[in-house]
């Protein structure tokens, strides 16, 4: 039995935040019900056709999901919510400000008459506040919280390669939401949760706002290289790659020396005693230290750094990432079924021990409208009917 199993969450979502936190709550067993506009769907089905025809955040954030194709201005809609909403535990929504709230989705429209309802709430900016209506987007967050100021080189800033914004509010979502269904079985009651993305980010920017603590100078952008600690970053070899080094104390910076560099004095240098004083003179340590790298290949100085037990990764790309060989060993590929066919899966993180994750179907648009609406006690003719009328 999955953890969740006997959980139902009502999603009106799109784009990345509310598909990533529902689809981990589904592999957990829960059964999720994607509510869509008839034909199009979710717009991130539209994103790109990278995936045998298929967008790849769609097909990323959506498997083992049911989705329901409705016309929300339809007469019927509103029947058809309420019966779902009666049949729920949790609704999850990120619309645009204000939008759940004119269809009747608040938390305060729906708790007197579901009071064991969860609801969920995503958006750029939380529920209320003088920024409450503003639109945002994965980058518009990166730029407000700041991270934009710090990510990138000297010379110019760089939005993060993934939608880090939305990823850190669908993992709040999601964790909220399991705290709250712990919360009701103790209390029997729903709750309200509201998750801003700006609030997500901003807590993931703690370190460098308390760097900057009291109109301290913030961390410098430094490209692949960390901002307060060296040697950190990626050194070039003589095979031209590049091989990622972290030196976190100075044990591993005298191991670094003496087994790696060959180069005992450096321990005795003045410019280089202590962390604050090599960042100080990264330029002069940099030179030594490409001038030995340039002497080794990448795997052989991968085996040293290994051996000698300092922390080391290889550039990969994404060709590099699906053929990972700690993730071929560690058994962490599935596949899942799409309507192009298969395609392979990572397996979600962690897990309980002997517990395998529900990763069912990636679902077309109103794949699933016919058994929903059976379920909810309309006839085969209702439901042709309202297909006719363009309501699914």
């Amino acid at each position: 039995m999955q953890p969740l199993e006997g959980i139902t969450i009502l999603a009106f979502e799109h784009a990345i935040a509310a598909p990533f936190a529902s689809r981990q709550l589904a592999e957990l067993g829960a059964r999720v019900i994607k509510v869509e506009r008839p034909e199009i769907g979710d717009f991130a089905r539209g994103y790109d056709t990278r995936v045998d025809g298929l967008a790849s955040h769609f097909v990323w954030t959506n498997r083992s999901k049911e989705s329901l194709a409705l016309n929300i201005k339809h007469p019927e809609a509103d029947n058809i919510l309420h019966r779902l909403l009666e049949k729920s535990d949790v609704l999850l929504q990120n619309l645009a400000p204000g939008a759940a709230a004119r269809l009747g989705l608040s938390f305060e429209s729906l708790h007197a008459q579901y009071p064991q309802l969860i609801v969920c709430d995503i958006s750029g900016y939380g529920n209320d506040g003088p920024d409450k209506m503003r639109k945002a987007y994965d980058l518009l967050i990166q730029s407000e919280s700041g991270f934009l100021s710090i990510t990138g080189t000297e010379g110019e800033t760089a939005k993060a390669g993934i939608s880090i914004a939305d990823i850190a509010a669908g993992m709040y979502a999601y964790t909220n939401i399991l705290t709250a269904i712990i919360q009701r079985g103790k209390t029997g009651r729903g709750s309200h949760i509201d998750i801003s993305m700006l609030e997500a980010m901003a807590e993931w920017m703690s370190y460098p706002m308390y760097y900057a603590y009291q109109g301290a100078p913030p961390p410098p952008r430094a490209g692949s290289s960390h901002a307060t600690i060296f040697p950190y970053g990626a050194f070039p070899t003589r095979d031209n790659k590049s091989v990622f080094i972290g030196l976190q104390n100075e044990r591993e910076w005298a191991v670094f020396c003496e087994q790696i560099l060959s180069c005992k004095d450096l321990l005795q240098d003045p410019r280089f005693k202590g962390n604050g004083l090599r960042l100080e003179h990264k330029d002069d340590l940099t030179k030594t230290i490409v001038e030995v790298f340039s002497s080794i290949d990448s795997d052989d100085l991968i085996n040293m750094l290994d051996e000698a037990g300092i922390a080391n990764a290889r550039m990969n790309d994404m060709a590099g990432l699906w053929e990972h060989a700690q993730l071929k060993a560690r058994d962490r590929w599935r596949e899942v079924s799409t309507s192009a066919g298969l395609i392979p899966a990572l397996r979600p993180p962690g897990g309980l021990d002997g517990m395998e994750p529900d990763m069912g179907a990636v679902p077309d648009v109103g794949e699933h409208s016919q058994t929903i609406l059976l379920e909810l006690g309309y006839s085969a003719s209702e439901i042709d009917a309202l297909a006719e009328a363009g309501a699914i």
